[in-house]
């Protein structure tokens, strides 16, 4: 039988383990932060028209911009035989395409250093006995979730090289949810992690935070189907659209579930409605926590919640009313990352904190 541990190593051990959590979930909080970068980068290449100027995917290679003259022709050459040159930008000259090539650039080369901040550390940890068991197996499906974000990013081009002059709106939702999912994962993994200053919330709450977060995510969802379509350059208007609460036109395509994914006034026409209905959930679950017994910091949470659904379904009239300028348009998508991560922290956090690692359960042993 082991000799029990003295007071100054129970001290120790906590102290140990809590250190390695911290030390895990800010790293987590920073790759979460460089994921909403590589969202709103994202939304700066599909705002400028940027997303099609480098026609080739080279995961290596293509971290290397071009470097001369002759390089830079080569890349404009490549870029001029597709039909977003061909049918809409034949005017453009070199200077121009340098200009949106450093866009798509940049995106790219965010993801690879994103690749690189989450690789590299979740190495060192796991060699260096920091990481709990139960930890490896989901940071191994957050990377290997960002690899398969890279993969998509490309079918999203590819999209967009042979026979459109743009991507496919249903592939640029599917990149943009992803990275949504992959935000998503990492904030509860880290928030989990995190001291927690009261109890779990009562189910009831953690069930309405739940629904509020699968809405928000199909939010986001919709948005990607707008911007995929340009939807919000069209029916600039506010409270109504197209001069009706519920404008016509709505379903003429056949069959009608098309509708949904490429009429741009149905698409916009949901996506208006689901911010009234997750601006009624968040009401909801504000209203449902501050009658409730749950804790104060729940309580406060639910307050911030809701005032950021306000603010986000604000600025989202803003960008509309004012088509979609690019500004306005990113800090929209900004704003759909930051209510979509503090719903993600604020689940999580009603369900309390993780088990205690296993050297301060060895310690805790000790004072039984």
């Amino acid at each position: 039988m082991n000799a029990p541990l003295s007071l100054d190593q129970t001290v120790a051990l906590r102290s140990k383990a809590e250190a390695n959590r911290a030390l895990v979930r800010w790293w987590l909080y920073s790759i979460c932060v460089l994921v909403t970068a590589m969202v709103v980068v994202g939304g700066a290449t599909r705002l400028t028209d940027s997303g099609l100027s480098i026609t080739e995917w080279q995961p290596l290679l293509g971290a290397i911009p071009p470097l001369n003259d002759q390089d830079w022709q080569d890349a404009f050459n490549k870029y001029k035989l597709i039909p977003e040159f061909q049918q809409i930008n034949n005017d453009m000259d070199l200077a121009g395409f340098k200009a949106i090539y450093w866009w798509e650039w940049a995106h790219r080369f965010l993801g690879r250093f994103v690749g690189l901040a989450f690789f590299v550390p979740m190495v060192f940890f796991w060699a260096t006995g920091r990481l709990e068991g139960w930890l490896k197996p989901r940071l191994v499906l957050l990377f290997v979730l960002g690899g398969l974000q890279g993969a998509i990013g490309w079918w999203m081009v590819k999209s967009g090289l042979v026979e459109r002059v743009d991507v496919s709106q249903y592939r640029l939702a599917t990149h943009l949810t992803l990275a949504s999912l992959i935000l998503m994962f990492g904030l509860w993994v880290g928030r989990g992690l995190a001291p927690h200053s009261t109890t779990a919330g009562p189910s009831t709450l953690r069930f309405q935070a739940a629904l509020l977060t699968l809405l928000v995510l199909w939010q986001v969802f919709l948005g990607g189907l707008v911007a995929g379509l340009d939807a919000g350059l069209a029916f600039n208007t506010w409270p109504k659209m197209d001069g009706a609460w519920v404008p016509g036109d709505l379903w003429i395509m056949k069959p009608l579930w098309i509708n949904l994914f490429e009429n741009i006034k149905t698409v916009q026409f949901v996506h208006r409605g689901g911010a009234y209905v997750v601006l009624a959930f968040a009401a909801w679950h504000l209203y449902s926590s501050l009658g409730s017994e749950t804790g104060l910091p729940h309580k406060a949470r639910a307050v911030v919640l809701f005032l950021l659904v306000i603010a986000q379904a604000a600025i989202g009239i803003v960008t509309l009313l004012n088509q979609v300028p690019i500004n306005i348009a990113l800090m929209h998508q900004f704003g759909a990352m930051v209510v979509l991560g503090f719903a993600v922290a604020h689940w999580r956090g009603l369900k309390g904190p993780y088990p205690p690692a296993v050297e301060i359960r060895k310690a805790s042993a000790f004072g039984r």
